[in-house]
């Protein structure tokens, strides 16, 4: 295996998004959009859900806005919300490698906590169907903040519920929407990216970007790995 060079400090604290990064929810979500516009006889490009990866309610509202008028946009997102209750109530299934990372943070007790673009209701129904809601010492939802990413709000109220400074969170993310977000809140982010590949200008932000969250746990432990406490 080849190996990874440790990050430049060692986290205090993990946040992680949810939809894409911990749960294979965005293919989910993306194919009750476009199951719902076919149903409706709207020619909409599947490209259209991909803008909407990683975005707030209102962000894909608007861009639907771009394409459809009001009263059609809110009849084609009402059925698309009626066919994802269905997936959420059958439990979304896991990304490849959350459960091992989880476990392994919680054996090095390193705090961890949530960070979703998704309403709080919501969030904490898909956490506690697929498992996961009882392994997070906070979980931070967008009905928690005043403005969604890309802005910073909801990873800032994330640290300051676990009380750890930002400078010290590691950032996990597979959407460059939440990657901007924690950029914007001073924090160090990994982006795993699931759907969304970075393209030249997100990888001109400088992050780490990695293949998959079995990577991420590597780069983790090669920092705990190393004699320096810093």
């Amino acid at each position: 295996m080849t190996a990874v060079a440790p990050l430049p400090f060692r986290p205090q604290a993990v946040l992680f998004d949810m939809d894409g990064l911990m749960l294979d929810s965005e293919r989910a979500i993306l194919d009750c959009l476009a199951q719902a516009s076919a149903e409706q006889g709207h020619d909409l490009p599947y490209s259209l859900w991909l803008q909407m990866v990683g975005g707030s309610e209102a962000v894909c509202r608007g861009l639907l806005h771009q394409h459809l008028d009001p009263e059609p946009a809110q009849t084609l997102l009402d059925r698309a919300h009626a066919l994802y209750e269905v997936v959420v109530d059958a439990g979304v299934p896991h990304r490849p490698g959350i459960v091992e990372l989880l476990d392994w943070l919680q054996a090095r007790g390193i705090p961890r906590a949530v960070a979703t673009s998704t309403k709080r209701p919501l969030a904490l129904r898909k956490l506690r169907a697929a498992g996961l809601l009882e392994r997070f010492d906070a979980v931070c939802t967008s009905s928690d903040v005043a403005h969604p990413k890309p802005a910073p709000d909801i990873y800032l109220l994330a640290a300051s519920t676990l009380g750890v400074d930002p400078l010290r969170c590691l950032v996990l993310e597979d959407s460059p929407t939440g990657v901007r977000a924690a950029l914007a809140a001073g924090m160090t982010p990994v982006q795993v990216p699931d759907m969304l590949h970075p393209d030249e200008e997100v990888r001109g932000l400088r992050h780490r970007i990695v293949t998959s969250l079995g990577e991420a746990q590597r780069l983790l432990e090669a920092r705990l790995a190393t004699a320096d406490p810093a």
